[in-house]
């Protein structure tokens, strides 16, 4: 059974006021819609797009948009933290090997960032699936490893 997100217990998870440079980065995306769900697309073609995400201690990949339906999977064991766009801050920890399945319907996304909140690296792969309820968002050729 695939388990999803809500199947994820968090570490801690609260609703409090956001730092001011990650209520303005929100607020910018929310005016230009960030498709990159990872820092790199290591592949494309007509049905899924594969996405690397390499984080060190303390470093932070900035808010994106998950609009298509898709799967994470973890590396490395970690610890993270998210400002998500339901107005939470969360903080998870990760086995290597953990993966989660989550799914959009029609004119639904989830918008959030990624903090490595640990002390060694924290590396994940993402799939999405363009054959989704929604239009797949467009990336930049910069993130398209060549």
């Amino acid at each position: 059974m695939a388990l999803t997100m809500l199947d994820k217990q968090p570490v801690k998870a609260e609703k409090s006021a956001w730092p001011a440079e990650i209520v303005a980065e929100f607020e910018r995306e929310k005016q230009n819609p960030n498709g990159c769900v990872g820092q790199r697309l290591l592949s494309e073609n007509e049905r899924v797009r594969v996405w690397e995400i390499r984080l060190k201690p303390g470093q932070r990949f900035g808010f994106h948009r998950h609009v298509l339906d898709y799967f994470w999977s973890v590396l490395t064991d970690g610890k993270a933290r998210a400002y998500v766009s339901d107005g939470t801050m969360v903080e998870h920890t990760y086995k290597a090997g953990e993966t989660r399945h989550e799914t959009h319907a029609k004119g639904h996304f989830k918008v959030h960032d990624l903090a490595n909140a640990g002390d060694s690296d924290l590396n994940f792969i993402t799939v999405e699936f363009l054959d989704s309820a929604n239009k797949p968002l467009p990336v930049p050729d910069s993130v398209r490893v060549k």
